[in-house]
Parts: C-alpha cells; sequence; structure tokens
C-alpha cells in the first residue's frame, strides 16, 4: 500500500504578535495562505511495526526528531496502530526558512496515514493532533487561507485572495524563530491592520493586499541577520507589488499579478542568490 502527498509552503501575508502567555508561549494573530511550492510524501506500508523516514536532503533528521516521525508516532501510539510505515521526503521546500516546512510535511503524513490506514479521523481530529507537533501545523492539515491566532492553532477561514505570482528569495542560511520570540520588544511594535488585509482579501482588493503585507518579527530579524534586509530592499527597487519577510524569517518573498515582473525579478535575483522561486499562490483547503 503507497500514497503520496502534497505538502505546500505556507506564507505570511500578516503577523503579529500580541502578547507573552503564562506558558511561555506568545499569542498571534497573522494570516497565513499557501503557496505552490510544495514537499511530495510519498508514504509505503511496510511489514515491520517501526517507522523509517528517509529524505532528499542528506543534513534533515530522519529520526524521532523530524516532525514527518512524530506526526507517525502519534497516531500509532494514540490509536494503538501496529504497522509499519516508510515516509520518504522529497523536499523542495527551504529549511529553517520561516514557511513551515517541517509542519506541511507533519501535516501531510496526518492525512496520508488517515487514509492509508482508514482512520476516518476529521481534519477537525488531525489539527488537534498537530498541535502536540508545532504551532503550524494545524494549518497545514488544513491549507487554504486563514486568520490564526492563539499559538496559531485557532483558526478562522476566509476567502482565497486573488491569484498572484509569490517570488520567494531564501537567503543561504537558517534563522531561529525561538531566537527571534525571545528579543522581540512587545511594547516597540506596530500592529499590522488584520481586518483591513481580510476586507482587502475578501474584496479582491491586489493593491490593498500589497499595502498591508507587514510582519513585526522583520525588524528583530532584520537587526540580527543584516542580509535579510538587503533582500527585501534589493527587490523593492524592482518596483514589485509587494513585499514582506514570511514567518521568522529568513525568506522574503514578493507578490505580483504579472507574470513577466515575476520572471524578471527571478532573473535578476539568481545572480546572486542560490534559492530563489517563482510560484503561484494557492490558497485553497486540502480536500
Amino acid at each position: 500500500m503507497q500514497k503520496t502527498v502534497k505538502a505546500p509552503a505556507k506564507i505570511n501575508l500578516t503577523l503579529d504578535v500580541i502578547r507573552k502567555r503564562k506558558d511561555g508561549y506568545h499569542d498571534v494573530e497573522m494570516i497565513m495562505t499557501t503557496v505552490d511550492l510544495a514537499d511530495r510524501i510519498h508514504l509505503t506500508s511496510i511489514e515491520e511495526d517501526r517507522i523509517i523516514v528517509d529524505t532528499t536532503q542528506g543534513f534533515i533528521p530522519t529520526n524521532e526528531n523530524n516532525l514527518a516521525f512524530k506526526a507517525a508516532k502519534i497516531l500509532k501510539d494514540r490509536l494503538n496502530i501496529k504497522r509499519g510505515i516508510s515516509i520518504f521526503i522529497d523536499k523542495q521546500i527551504p529549511v529553517s526558512a520561516g514557511l513551515a516546512g517541517g509542519s506541511t510535511d507533519a501535516a501531510a503524513v496526518l492525512r496520508g496515514l488517515n487514509d492509508l490506514w482508514n482512520l476516518q479521523l476529521t481534519m477537525e481530529e488531525l489539527a488537534a493532533i498537530g498541535l502536540e507537533i508545532g504551532s503550524d501545523v494545524p494549518f497545514c492539515v488544513h491549507g487554504g487561507t486563514a486568520i490564526a491566532r492563539g499559538r496559531g492553532e485557532k483558526l478562522e477561514f476566509i476567502p482565497t485572495p486573488p491569484p498572484c505570482w509569490v517570488v520567494l528569495v531564501k537567503p543561504p542560511f537558517g534563522v531561529s524563530t525561538k531566537d527571534i520570540y525571545e528579543r522581540l520588544n512587545l511594547e516597540d511594535i506596530q500592529h499590522p491592520d488584520t481586518e483591513g488585509m481580510v476586507s482587502a482579501i475578501s474584496s479582491y482588493d491586489f493593491p490593498g493586499i500589497c499595502s498591508r503585507l507587514e510582519n513585526v518579527m522583520e525588524k528583530v530579524t532584520f537587526q540580527l541577520y543584516p542580509n535579510v534586509r538587503k533582500v527585501k530592499e534589493r527587490i523593492q527597487q524592482y518596483g514589485i507589488d509587494g513585499v514582506v519577510m514570511s514567518g521568522s524569517g529568513p525568506t522574503v518573498f514578493a507578490i505580483t499579478q504579472n507574470k513577466s515582473r515575476a520572471d524578471r525579478l527571478y532573473n535578476s535575483l539568481k545572480g546572486f542568490m542560490s534559492q530563489v522561486y517563482v510560484v503561484r499562490l494557492l490558497g485553497k483547503k486540502h480536500g
């Protein structure tokens, strides 16, 4: 028995941090959507009752530190499943990039094993399990476009943004989300216009979407990693419609409805950055 599941990356159109909670996490309010840059998760049943993970990227852990491994293990433990599974991750999403690459792999494993093992769990049940793996996993289980609140698990789904091209630029290093949160000054935050962004998305107001792209983590990430700021500034020089950092970085993305403009930006950036992608915005829920 085999199954292949697509695991798309996410981007943050807005990212706001509201407060630090007593449990050490932060309450956030952010608008996330999916893009057509995706890993492929190949699931194959095996006779031995164990979990095997392999990947096209040699530096990614293949043990219990891998979120896809954790997803399979939590399903097996929770439902007392005595079956083995081989998980092969065809990695296309950059690692430690602010694009939820690990979280979307875990979510794809949950969705895929739900079908492969005929578990008949609802998407809501899978998302609740996903939260035990990571804060972005519930959104990645569903896909689509949503306002995420709480730790990221409280999802309010909103309309899909208008079709556009997304140019993603990943500098050649990773960023620790934990480090960025620890250095975030909650007294010195200019909060994004989340309500205005929802209104712009709902009315297909592309210029309104571009003007409201905002991420409160940029300030800290730019201070720690000045090259991320330089990437954003270089993109802005090309007169692109809207540009912002995704997650805690370091990936910066630009959106445009003009394919030739996206291609020109891609060609200009490929001269000095190795990880540049032109993809479509997806924004629709799985299933």
